[in-house]
């Protein structure tokens, strides 16, 4: 790894936790949204990244896989780049993990590139690089904000897939921002497809899958994201077998408490939102587990409570992982954290939906570098 690349990386990490008066633009309200173009790049804010989770399996078996793939931008600099091929005003981070079930193996990459000819985001609509792996609106009669990722895991894995909505897109928050703290520019623009019919192919150790089933899919950007009392956060997308969905967040304060600026939000069929603020819902884990990589415990198996908008009563989402370690470690000096594909069991243990879950913070890097 190029010296270059270490200090890159260090300011990506330090610009996504603390907010730099460097002349960026912060998410405010009422924002004009306007499609595809806030799809696309947005280089006037320090922050952003495209985000899709998803639910796999294979058409002719049903073995099951989960994948997660992030582009990350941050901008290091508002100064006009020097040259087109090594452009140090943007920095591109990415991960690509596949689970194979059946296996209970995570196969993870990551990469960290400049702006230029291996990394680049257009500012006008969807089209992300970093090296090899694309992320690329594909509009078609179908659908106008149809899309599809090509990518790989080291000589591991290759994916190609196809995406389609089948719900309209959402932007959560209030007045066209999701605040995350009472400081006020700790906030983004979040833009989520909740649901995008998926298909297409994966190989893997050297075996073809043809795969069906859906992907979440969140872009913010912003220029803040944390208060510097947050620790970390919990984060979840739940897809239910009945058409609905939910997005949680739960941001972790140093005292133990949770932040007033967490929220939960049901999503219906319709794409019309019902938010519920922290005291009306729970999070519980049912156990721990110990990474054998960087021994952070992480609390995994969440019992969620909510009142389900439709009936106003309580009850009980149980997210239960299909593998316990399913932990993203940063190979190069990263913040490492939990993302898990989990099932979506009801009071009575039956699996009623999918889910993804993320934990950040537990390996206590996090925390030292709010500090």
């Amino acid at each position: 790894m190029t010296r270059w690349s270490l200090i890159l990386f260090a300011l990506v990490i330090k610009s996504s936790l603390i907010a730099q008066d460097s002349g960026f633009r912060e998410a405010k309200p009422n924002y004009d949204y306007q499609f595809p173009r806030d799809h696309g790049s947005h280089p006037d804010f320090k922050l952003e990244w495209w985000y899709l989770t998803g639910h796999l399996q294979s058409t002719d078996t049903g073995r099951r896989f989960g994948f997660h793939a992030t582009f990350f931008r941050t901008a290091i600099s508002t100064a006009p780049p020097k040259s087109m091929f090594f452009d140090t005003t943007q920095g591109f981070l990415a991960h690509m993990a596949l689970l194979d079930v059946e296996t209970g193996k995570l196969h993870v990459e990551e990469r960290l590139n400049r702006q230029g000819w291996d990394a680049r985001a257009s500012t006008k609509d969807l089209d992300v690089h970093n090296g090899n792996w694309i992320l690329k609106r594909t509009p078609s009669d179908a659908h106008a904000e149809s899309m599809t990722i090509q990518s790989s895991i080291r000589s591991d894995a290759r994916i190609k897939l196809p995406f389609t909505p089948s719900k309209p897109k959402v932007i959560f928050g209030r007045n066209g921002i999701s605040r995350k703290s009472a400081t006020s520019n700790a906030a983004s623009h979040y833009i989520t497809f909740t649901r995008l019919r998926t298909g297409g192919t994966l190989e893997l150790l050297g075996e073809t899958f043809s795969v069906e089933g859906e992907t979440w899919m969140d872009h913010e950007f912003s220029s803040s994201q944390l208060g510097e009392d947050q620790t970390g956060w919990d984060w979840a997308s739940i897809r239910l077998n009945d058409g609905r969905d939910i997005m949680l967040y739960r941001l972790r304060q140093r005292s133990g408490n949770v932040d007033p600026f967490s929220q939960l939000t049901w999503v219906d069929r319709d794409a019309q939102q019902t938010r519920f603020e922290p005291e009306q819902w729970s999070w519980k884990a049912r156990r721990q587990w110990t990474s054998p990589h960087t021994n952070a415990i992480y609390p995994i198996d969440i019992d969620v409570e909510t009142i389900d908008p439709e009936t106003e009563k309580t009850r009980r989402l149980r997210l239960r992982p299909l593998v316990d370690d399913q932990e993203i470690v940063g190979k190069l000096d990263a913040l490492s954290y939990w993302e898990g594909a989990c099932d979506v069991l009801d009071e009575s243990d039956v699996v009623i939906g999918q889910a993804y879950v993320e934990l950040a913070g537990y390996d206590g890097r996090l925390t030292e570098r709010l500090r």
